[in-house]
């Protein structure tokens, strides 16, 4: 099951025949690809002094050479892997109880463990899993899950969980939560309604524990899908609140430090995003897609506004497809968390610039279930040392 697949509206599509499944459904994917990637940048994070909070220093972490599966040094999103299990009750009168648990599991070491050399990552991780009901009236789940703004441009990537995923390249901001509370509409002539609530639970993003984030609606996500045959358009806006980026501690510290410089562990507002697709989906073999995304308010980030667009275009002949992507990143710099005054004066010039990405490849379907393919990509950015390009050969097969 692909990252297409696995979304709220097929959630609701999966309960909609009127039989009832008896038996737990096993299914899962198994990706792997040889990736070779040249890589010039310096750490995300710049080196702070803890105390004064001015910027001492850039880490560079360059890396050329050969992996798999976008682990350790490899640049862009990593290949996800996953096992679940899934299955319905008929309850009568139409109604249904939903349920999946979905584990994410390492194939190679990943760039927490740095220890591939022992064969003992055996890191597993939870994906989207849920108990729920459904019925004519649409779906209701609870549990972990994918957002509806992530799902709303998932059938959109051509290029989804490969090097160039457009997560890892352009940088789209897809999440999957916790505590989600979310409610998807029936298919009402190819438009369907999803929204989501994600509760505190004294929970952040940032493994602190933050009394503050107790809200049943500590960040939501709606979005707003049509799809029919082969036209699809999406508008998503999701809002996360500022509590869930600061811990108990620095909630309470206050904004400042003594310097007067702003404290970079207090977040003010929240934050949001907007994102709009569209898509001409197998149109005679051809694909065409276009995703554009505003973030606004990004928390820890020197970045105050980003904007993003990609499109991308495929034709299909046979069992084969050849497609090819374009994207870019326009930022705005946020400077008053910054010290001027510090031995990086220019870190405005350094921090603040346009990202451009492209890529090609080639798929091949040996089976409905089985796939290999051939790629390339690029990232350009005018921040310094944040350039790389990455090739990537790989395979994916699905039960």
């Amino acid at each position: 099951m692909n990252k297409k697949l696995l979304t709220l509206a097929v959630a609701a599509a999966m309960v909609a025949p009127t039989a009832a499944m008896a038996e737990a459904i096993l299914y899962g994917k198994l990706h792997m690809s040889i990736d070779y990637a040249d890589r010039e940048s310096y750490s995300v994070a710049p080196i702070t002094d803890p105390v004064t909070g001015e910027i001492t220093g850039l880490r560079r972490e360059d890396f050329r050479g050969w992996g798999l599966n976008g682990g350790g040094s490899l640049p862009g999103a990593p290949r996800s892997n996953r096992i679940g299990v899934k299955g319905s009750e008929d309850l009568g009168n139409g109604l249904k109880a939903i349920y999946q648990v979905e584990f994410g599991v390492q194939l190679v070491e990943t760039s927490t463990s740095r220890n591939a050399a022992s064969g003992s990552d055996n890191t597993v991780g939870m994906r989207n899993s849920f108990v729920g009901l459904a019925g004519g009236w649409g779906t209701f789940l609870v549990g972990r899950h994918d957002t509806p703004l992530k799902i709303s441009t998932g059938k959109l990537d051509l290029f989804a969980d490969t090097m160039a995923d457009y997560n890892g390249t352009v940088g789209f901001d897809d999440k999957r939560v916790d505590n989600a509370i979310a409610y998807i509409s029936p298919d009402l002539s190819g438009f369907q309604l999803a929204a989501a609530v994600h509760a505190g639970a004294g929970e952040t993003v940032i493994s602190e524990e933050n009394v503050n984030s107790d809200s049943l609606a500590e960040g939501y996500s709606i979005a707003g899908i049509y799809s029919n045959g082969p036209f699809y358009a999406s508008l998503a806006y999701e809002s996360f609140g500022s509590e869930l980026f600061m811990d108990s501690e620095t909630s309470f510290l206050g904004r400042t430090f003594p310097n007067g410089n702003l404290r970079l562990g207090y977040v003010d507002d929240d934050y949001t995003k907007w994102r709009v697709g569209l898509g001409l989906l197998d149109w005679n073999g051809f694909t065409l897609t276009g995703i554009y995304e505003e973030q606004s308010d990004i928390p820890n980030s020197v970045n105050d506004k980003q904007k993003l667009w990609q499109i991308q275009a495929g034709y299909a002949f046979g069992n084969n497809m050849v497609k090819g992507m374009y994207g870019s990143v326009d930022r705005d710099a946020r400077f008053s968390r910054i010290d001027q005054d510090s031995s990086l004066g220019d870190v405005r010039r350094t921090l603040e610039g346009d990202l451009y990405t492209w890529g090609v490849a080639f798929d091949h379907n040996f089976s409905k279930r089985t796939k290999a393919y051939i790629l390339y990509t690029q990232v350009d950015d005018d921040v310094e040392f944040s350039d790389w390009d990455g090739f990537s050969v790989g395979m994916i097969h699905k039960f």
